[in-house]
């Protein structure tokens, strides 16, 4: 990190409807709070499965619960996540792994669109309800996000490469070791050393550990 500035970073996956809002809302103050932002795509399946974690859908009153929570979360923090009662299901029967070997294909080759390629995917499985799991939804996305069609093919050959899957790999693990059980995971360096924040309601409390105003959802 540079000089006095603190080393934010968001490990998502683009699964994960909450993983958005946080993303969305770090966007915004990494120009207000002196901070480096680091987005570090990894898998949410991998965390989950090497917790021990199960999906909170899972439990019936929380899948209900979660509904009504990210329509609120939605509106509150302005980011178009759009949610009905089936999305749980969607969400079960939905592999994330290769759009997640994609973003970081991207990011280990053109991480200048990590932004808006990240964001796509999640306009696309969250407000357009449509399919992330195939190579052509996954080339649609990029396109969306501004790829040409030989930067995205070039990372859709990668995917399947040892160097891909071994960095998502690596990644996850490190979001694991700092503590990492589900997604977002905000792993904030301040004072010497990592402080972890689970999901994207905590942010006003990752701006008091490391010194830094919450101006809300939507800073001005």
């Amino acid at each position: 990190a540079s000089m006095g500035r603190t080393l934010v970073e968001l490990f998502y996956d683009v699964i994960s409807p909450y993983s958005w809002l946080g993303f969305e809302v770090l966007c915004r103050y990494q120009h207000i709070w002196n901070i480096d932002l680091r987005f570090r795509p990894a898998f949410l399946g991998g965390i989950m499965q090497q917790t021990g974690n199960k999906p909170p859908a899972m439990l019936p009153k929380r899948a209900e619960y979660m509904l009504k929570d990210i329509k609120r979360m939605a509106k509150y923090y302005q980011v178009p996540v759009h949610v009905s009662g089936d999305d749980f299901q969607r969400i079960f029967a939905t592999s994330s792994l290769a759009a997640m070997r994609f973003v970081t294909a991207i990011d280990m080759t053109n991480p200048q669109y990590l932004e808006p390629l990240s964001r796509e995917f999640w306009m696309r499985f969250w407000s357009q309800h449509e399919d992330i799991s195939q190579p052509e939804n996954i080339l649609a996305v990029a396109q969306q996000a501004g790829l040409s069609a030989e930067l995205s093919q070039k990372a859709l050959t990668m995917i399947s490469s040892p160097t891909v899957k071994d960095r998502l790999r690596e990644t996850t693990a490190e979001a694991i070791k700092y503590g990492a059980f589900g997604m977002p995971a905000v792993v904030a360096h301040y004072d010497g050393e990592p402080h972890l924040f689970f999901g994207s309601d905590r942010l006003e409390l990752l701006g008091s550990v490391i010194g830094e105003k919450w101006l809300g959802p939507v800073p001005s």
